[in-house]
């Protein structure tokens, strides 16, 4: 008797300075084409801790994943997809894409650009460390230029910080998960926090399948270019379906 393929779902992660609801648009898009999707509130904490999250919620779906991460969130799907079967492919949106020791600090330097050093300020935690948020009054120039400046307004107020050793923390593991899965990038030119550079030399060393800069875009894109950024899902699904 033939079995038919559980239909995927897509599993959207947020980074830092943003929460769950920053993929409202791409959601909508993804509904009318008839995928389901989740959206995951990322715990910001850490690299590992955030990653073992999202893999308990990818093995409570039962079906096969399509992951997708923005920003930080791009390192988060990066370690926890590595060795999941789940797992069918990768979407980086604006976001990292690391290789094993790397981390958000250090790819973000590495190429010229980021004026995100001059827009965050820190917390102190009780049980150490330290937090990061942008400056509210900074936040729309930084995080979301391309947005209605009343929608900026309200992601800044909503944002959620995240911990100074999450943006320190390298990957960890035998290989990056991109080197197995399909990957596909969007990214855009004007972005503040990740020089377009840094997000053009990480989808080219993954070989994405697709990679695709819009101009004029910043960091903001699930809320700022929806249509792109739910474009570049629907052609991973269409794959991973065939």
């Amino acid at each position: 008797m033939q079995t038919t393929t559980p239909e995927p779902v897509v599993v959207l992660v947020h980074g830092a300075f943003a929460e769950s609801s920053s993929w409202n648009g791409v959601i909508e898009r993804l509904i009318a084409a008839g995928v389901t999707a989740v959206a995951v509130a990322n715990p910001l904490r850490g690299v590992r801790t955030d990653a073992e999250y999202l893999r308990d919620v990818v093995a409570s779906l039962g079906r096969p994943v399509v992951l997708v991460g923005h920003s930080y969130g791009g390192l988060v799907i990066t370690q926890a997809a590595a060795g999941d079967p789940a797992v069918r492919a990768l979407v980086y949106v604006a976001a990292f894409a690391p290789e094993i020791g790397e981390s958000a600090l250090e790819l973000s330097n590495r190429f010229p650009g980021s004026t995100l050093g001059d827009a965050v300020v820190l917390r102190a935690l009780t049980g150490g460390g330290t937090e990061l948020s942008i400056d509210p009054a900074k936040f729309p120039p930084q995080f979301a230029a391309d947005a209605d400046p009343r929608e900026a307004a309200l992601m800044a107020v909503t944002q959620r910080p995240i911990s100074e050793a999450a943006l320190t923390e390298g990957l960890t593991g035998a290989a990056p998960a991109w080197r197995d899965l399909p990957s596909w990038f969007v990214w855009g030119d004007a972005d503040r926090n990740i020089p377009a550079e840094a997000l053009r030399f990480m989808a080219e060393r993954a070989g994405g399948k697709e990679l695709a800069e819009i101009p004029g875009a910043g960091h903001a894109l699930p809320v700022t270019q929806p249509g792109p950024v739910a474009d570049s899902i629907l052609q991973a699904v269409t794959v991973i379906r065939a």
